[in-house]
């Protein structure tokens, strides 16, 4: 895990995402892939709207340019190794196409403060769509720990993706813990995932509980709260033991973890 796309944009979020990329690249020894991405401005079709948009345009260029030179400034300082690629493009459309070749890529979710740019949609699409793994902190974070990692494990294939491309990480980890509920479903037991692991020189602790009347998402983050875990590893929009539906676990997840989430499909 040595490419990390980070997406700067003047933007609430922007500053999580940057500490916690930071915290990423120190850990893994990684480089950073700073995309800078101008948003094109939406606005109502009329017969004005051209020049509309042109001047919103320029004037969002003018705000990235300046957010630009703040940032490689800052960089400059930073024990990490990074780039920039400039793209005039929608957010979720430019990660896209810049995360082909990326390891991880670093988002913030927007939880209650409106913005210019809808974070939980934009992180949604994403980890949808993309096939890296995806970091998604929330919009308040202050770095990225990797101590203790806590893996809701569901055993299907979203969730064994996600570990597989995660095992560098889950390296630096110095307690790793595998949950799941005890429901009679498909998929790999989390002793198997745990065997996997430990060839890994992994060596994985296996929580499972009941999962009575609380919904998977409540169960993980109540479960992974108590732990202290520093962040959640798990598959996105897939199905499993802790059973998810489109627009279910995952999404409400994005929209209330207090933890780093690093989902992927």
């Amino acid at each position: 895990m040595k490419n990390i796309l980070l997406p700067v944009h003047d933007d609430e979020g922007q500053e999580a995402r940057l500490q916690c990329a930071l915290d990423l690249a120190r850990t893994l020894e990684g480089h950073l892939n700073c995309i800078g991405v101008t948003m094109i401005p939406m606005v109502t079709a009329d017969i004005s709207s051209g020049a509309a948009q042109a001047m919103l345009l320029e004037n969002e260029r003018e705000q990235e340019s300046l957010n630009r030179a703040a940032l490689e400034a800052r960089l400059g300082n930073e024990d990490v190794s990074w780039d920039w690629t400039d793209v005039v493009s929608g957010m979720a459309p430019a990660l896209l196409d810049a995360s082909l070749l990326s390891d991880i890529i670093v988002l913030n979710r927007q939880l209650d403060t409106p913005s210019y740019i809808d974070m939980h949609d934009v992180t949604s699409s994403v980890v949808m769509k993309a096939r890296s793994p995806v970091l998604a902190v929330p919009e308040t974070q202050k770095g990225f720990a990797a101590g203790r990692a806590f893996i809701a494990w569901d055993g299907g294939e979203a969730c064994c993706y996600t570990m597989r491309a995660c095992v560098p990480l889950l390296k630096q980890a110095e307690e790793v813990c595998l949950f799941t509920a005890a429901e009679k479903a498909n998929g790999l037991s989390p002793e198997t995932a745990a065997r996997y692991l430990s060839r890994h020189a992994i060596h994985a602790t296996v929580q499972v509980v009941e999962r009575g009347t609380e919904t998977p998402d409540a169960l993980i983050l109540r479960e992974a709260e108590a732990w202290k875990a520093d962040y959640v590893l798990m598959g996105a929009y897939g199905r499993g033991r802790l059973r998810e539906t489109f627009g279910g676990v995952t999404k409400r997840l994005l929209a209330s973890s207090p933890l780093p989430l690093i989902l992927g499909r």
